[in-house]
């Protein structure tokens, strides 16, 4: 049998030193739900059941209980966060923004103002990156560095709630997050909204929405797009014609 090459040896000792110390992450996943026909509650796929392990929530707790979870990835302000903010004023509805450094300084009139209507500041790293390549000391550094933006700007403290970027994690990102005091927030509902230059037709948008929407829904959405502002009102109108509440992730603590 042949000795290694010295150079792939090099590399696999490489590889190996880096999978020891944690800079080369394994069993990396990517959140996503099935949608359900008939408003039906989505389940997490087998792979990811283990999140059931840790303070997750994806899905509200009590199946007959017409509850929705409005929650926003939010990175920056194009003049529809505001408009965002407006129609959730208008039906006193609780959001959830998971928000990015650029937003805090750049608008941290803005976040104040999220905070001053009731609404939760919550964590989603300072850089948006993939979270499942970090090693434990970037990935507290990602969440405890937005946590002092947030205080230098606005004097707020981050409400106790993480998404990872791209619903990209690992089991160890769950873990670590939980040792520092915060639920991770997944979700039951998204669509592809994320795109200002391809924004979805506003009435394909609001079915796809209305028709899968399921009691306990955390529903994702990015307040930056166009179609989301334009369609909000007369969604939430819908939704609570249809006997459904807005609910804060503070429900669904453990």
């Amino acid at each position: 049998m042949k000795r290694p090459m010295p150079k792939v040896l090099a590399i696999f000792t490489a590889f190996l030193f880096l999978l020891s110390t944690g800079l080369c992450a394994a069993g990396g996943q990517s959140w996503y739900c099935m949608r359900q026909k008939n408003h039906a509650r989505p389940q997490a796929e087998p792979q990811m059941r283990f999140i059931e392990n840790y303070d997750c929530a994806f899905l509200g707790r009590d199946p007959e209980e017409k509850v929705i979870y409005l929650t926003f990835d939010a990175g920056y302000e194009n003049g529809n966060v505001a408009r965002v903010l407006d129609t959730l004023q208008k039906h006193h509805a609780p959001g959830a923004f998971f928000v990015l450094d650029n937003l805090i300084r750049r608008n941290h009139d803005l976040i104040c103002r999220m905070a001053d209507e009731g609404h939760l500041i919550c964590n989603h790293t300072m850089r948006h990156r993939d979270m499942s390549t970090m090693t434990e000391e970037q990935f507290r550094s990602e969440l405890e560095g937005l946590e002092q933006v947030l205080r230098e700007e606005t004097g707020l403290e981050m409400a106790r709630f993480y998404r990872p970027p791209e619903g990209r994690f690992s089991e160890e990102n769950l873990k670590w997050a939980e040792n520092m005091g915060y639920t991770t927030v997944f979700w039951s509902l998204a669509y592809a909204d994320w795109d200002n230059n391809k924004q979805p037709d506003p009435e394909k948008a609001f079915a796809l929405l209305d028709a899968n929407i399921h009691n306990g829904a955390v529903v994702l959405l990015h307040p930056t797009s166009a179609t989301n502002a334009d369609i909000l009102d007369r969604l939430l109108t819908k939704w609570e014609a249809d006997g459904y509440r807005f609910g804060s992730l503070i429900e669904l603590c453990k």
